[in-house]
């Protein structure tokens, strides 16, 4: 049966929980422990959610506890069985070094999800909705670049593409270099790349190149909610990856968003751990901290962007206290959130009185 309540905005208690723990090693060098603590709060979050809940993009095998494993369930299992993808943290050399653009995000299907096994990487092109039909991963670089800016009624020359950078991608950026069109590298965070390349007013047109499966089906959720068009191709990088590709039956041809995640009901959510183009980043405050996250929904288009603020002497479930200034945190059990939206759609903040377990406070934006 379809999902009637909006599991997004249970989902966002995740990956605000992920991104406030792992902020606190921003800088600090140590990527692994930015990463488990940001694994550790979401498995915890996510464990009191009210569905059955299977990851199938994870962080690893089961046997590579405490990541986030394909196959792991999650949530109370009283709820609708959800497909889930997840990562506690997109950017962990970014946040390790104290760079720009982590964040954390999760997503969740009623139907099938890509699962890309043995497949670490693919190829992937996302531009905005009126590019479908203008563009495909058949063609070349050039090609694509030049029909989508006639479709989009753009010179060449204004037109920007993101690309990934890695060695691999020099003959990429060599050609947009010839052809004239503007580039915009980045070092991680292709979820977010992925986001901006399909919204109005961000500076990127066009996504394109090669890189992570998992982020690649993450960002795939998210424009299942917010729109735009995108294909993948998984990339085998050896013989023996592309023969393990084939042995566990997954398509080594054009993938297009529905391919990649089904059904009618698809949930995105996601909070920035360091300052990003989409999201800011976790600030932390006497007392406490704010984050900014953004959630989405398929079925009813809406994209909410969340100002949350909590607040140590409160602890919740997201906050579970200020045990150390290192993540050590500690878990308490919680009670629901208090943001809320009226009918109308109208911006409004739901006081918590003193005595409430929850820190939570949302501010939803007007649209």
């Amino acid at each position: 049966r379809s999902v009637q309540r909006n599991l997004a905005l249970e989902l966002v208690r995740v990956t605000e929980a992920a991104a406030l723990a792992s902020a606190r090693w921003m800088g600090r060098g140590d990527k692994n422990a930015a990463d488990g603590a940001a694994v550790g709060a979401m498995r915890r979050v996510a464990q009191s959610l009210d569905m059955a809940g299977v990851v199938v993009i994870g962080e690893g095998e089961k046997d590579d506890a405490p990541m986030l494993y394909c196959g792991e369930e999650l949530g109370t299992g009283a709820g609708e069985r959800m497909f889930l993808a997840v990562d506690p943290l997109d950017g962990t050399t970014l946040v390790s070094q104290g760079r720009d653009g982590a964040l954390a995000a999760i997503a969740a299907c009623e139907e099938h999800m890509l699962d890309p096994g043995p497949c670490v990487y693919m190829e992937k092109l996302v531009v905005p909705a009126a590019g479908k039909g203008a563009v495909s991963l058949q063609f070349s670089l050039r090609s694509n670049v030049c029909s989508l800016a006639s479709t989009l009624g753009k010179p060449v020359s204004e037109m920007t593409v993101a690309i990934l950078d890695r060695p691999r991608h020099a003959n990429l950026i060599e050609e947009c270099r010839q052809l004239g069109c503007r580039i915009q590298l980045f070092q991680d965070g292709d979820v977010s790349k992925a986001i901006e390349a399909v919204t109005e007013g961000s500076g990127v047109d066009m996504l394109f190149g090669t890189g992570g499966s998992p982020e690649g089906v993450l960002a795939a959720c998210a424009l299942r909610c917010i729109g735009g068009y995108m294909e993948v191709r998984l990339s085998p990088r050896d013989e023996a990856e592309k023969q393990a590709t084939m042995e566990a039956g997954l398509p080594l041809g054009i993938l297009r968003l529905e391919e990649v995640v089904g059904g009618e009901e698809v949930f995105f959510a996601a909070t920035g751990v360091s300052e990003g183009r989409l999201l800011k980043g976790v600030r932390f405050h006497g007392g406490g901290a704010s984050t900014n996250s953004v959630v989405m929904r398929s079925k009813s288009g809406t994209v909410r962007w969340l100002d949350t603020h909590h607040h140590w002497a409160r602890p919740g479930l997201t906050n579970p206290g200020h045990a150390s200034g290192l993540g050590g945190l500690v878990g308490m059990h919680d009670m629901p959130g208090a943001g809320q939206v009226n009918a109308h759609g109208v911006s409004f903040t739901v006081p918590l009185p003193s005595e409430h377990p929850d820190s939570e406070q949302h501010r939803f934006p007007e649209p």
